[in-house]
């Protein structure tokens, strides 16, 4: 007898229904923080916490409803494949933002560094 790794839900408006209320939550989760950030609601230090719980919490609705992580009886398997799929694209961000860290460090003037430091920004 062969086991299939994903069992397909038995009602398929149930599905449906999942798929319409996952894209709604994500579009207004997208337009929210769209709306935010135009509008300039909050300060910036405040923004940059919103938007990222926004981010964070469209990142669950999508696992939730589209990936279907938690809604299988064995979900061992997907779990693995979720959290390999996760590391390497932590380790893809982490490492170009570390490499753009480390060039824009090496590749700068130190006129420019002094320039920058003295008008308050820089990177």
């Amino acid at each position: 007898m062969k086991t299939k790794i994903y069992q397909t839900p038995s009602h398929p408006d149930a599905n449906l229904k999942q798929y319409i209320l996952g894209y709604t939550v994500s579009v207004l989760f997208t337009l929210s923080a769209f709306f935010l950030v135009k509008n300039t609601v909050f300060t910036r230090n405040v923004l940059e916490y919103v938007v990222a719980s926004l981010a964070i919490s469209q990142f669950i609705i999508q696992i939730v409803f589209f990936l279907h992580l938690f809604n299988e009886r064995n979900p061992r398997f997907r779990l693995l494949v979720f959290l390999l799929m996760l590391a390497i694209v932590l380790i893809l961000v982490v490492g170009s933002l570390w490499i753009m860290a480390n060039l824009n460090h090496n590749m700068t003037l130190p006129s420019q560094i002094r320039y920058m430091n003295n008008q308050g920004g820089g990177f």
